[in-house]
């Protein structure tokens, strides 16, 4: 390359302090970069590890840097105390407890399909887990106690076709 072509640099790259040349313009904008390399490190988002401190990327929705370190994070939980899937083997306990009970029928249409059969709770509170308050019914009846008072489409065939 001729001699005349070359240009002097007249700044230096704000991430690795390389010499380079810049237009005046570009240089009253702000921060000058070498690459894009340069322009991707001074962009990036960094949070420290929970743990070490030491800095991750953000934008990947981590809490520690390795797999040490979320070990020690996770120290001393206990899993199994309180969790929630405790609830979920309550109701199935429940279930298997009123299919002992009462059969393998829907309580109301004898549906007689008893792996899809619901517990429905009488007084709607799922709290009262008596079985006096405890009921086996089919997914039909069940949607039918609780969603066919405040159906859409039962309010709009009243109002056009006068349907009670």
């Amino acid at each position: 390359m001729p001699e005349r072509y070359i240009r002097n640099p007249n700044s230096n790259c704000f991430v690795c302090g390389k010499p380079i040349y810049r237009r005046p313009i570009e240089i009253k904008r702000g921060h000058i970069y070498c690459g894009a390399l340069c322009y991707g490190v001074a962009n990036r988002k960094e949070k420290p590890c929970l743990v070490c401190g030491k800095l991750i990327l953000a934008g990947l929705n981590k809490k520690t840097c390795s797999r040490t370190c979320a070990n020690s994070n996770r120290a001393g939980i206990k899993y199994k105390i309180g969790s929630p899937k405790d609830k979920v083997k309550s109701q199935h306990a429940l279930k298997l407890r009123l299919i002992n009970e009462r059969g393998v029928k829907c309580e109301r249409c004898t549906y007689d399909k008893y792996e899809i059969l619901q517990v429905h709770h009488k007084d709607r509170n799922r709290n009262h887990n008596e079985l006096l308050n405890l009921e086996l019914i089919c997914p039909n009846c069940h949607y039918e106690e609780h969603f066919l008072e405040k159906s859409w489409i039962r309010k709009h065939l009243e109002k056009t076709w006068k349907i009670e």
